[in-house]
């Protein structure tokens, strides 16, 4: 049995969600229902996390947003995530394609 390992939460960033946040969600959903429900709640986290990004993004432009540095560590939290959801799905695509490559 593996325990996801919790990040540091953020100071002071109340419409960004941690990576702690994140591992919470997917491990119930793997509790849940496995590996369509770990996907499903790990894209889930991916579209909150670029939208919290994009919300601080807009801020930024417009004016309103008072410290620049958290909406460079939305950013680079959304990008680090869309990374990872990428190379998950990759690696995904790869394993199903060795199987079908499999002699019965």
């Amino acid at each position: 049995m593996s325990f996801p390992i919790g990040g540091i939460m953020p100071v002071g960033m109340g419409a960004v969600t941690g990576v702690a946040g994140a591992t919470e969600g997917v491990a119930q959903a793997q509790r849940a229902d496995g590996f369509s429900a770990v996907l499903s709640a790990t894209f889930d986290k991916l579209q909150g996390t670029q939208a919290a990004s994009d919300q601080l993004a807009a801020q930024a432009a417009t004016g309103d947003l008072k410290d620049v540095h958290d909406y460079m560590i939305a950013r680079n939290e959304a990008s680090l995530a869309t990374e990872m959801v990428v190379t998950f799905k990759n690696k995904a695509v790869e394993a199903f394609n060795e199987i079908m490559r499999m002699p019965v």
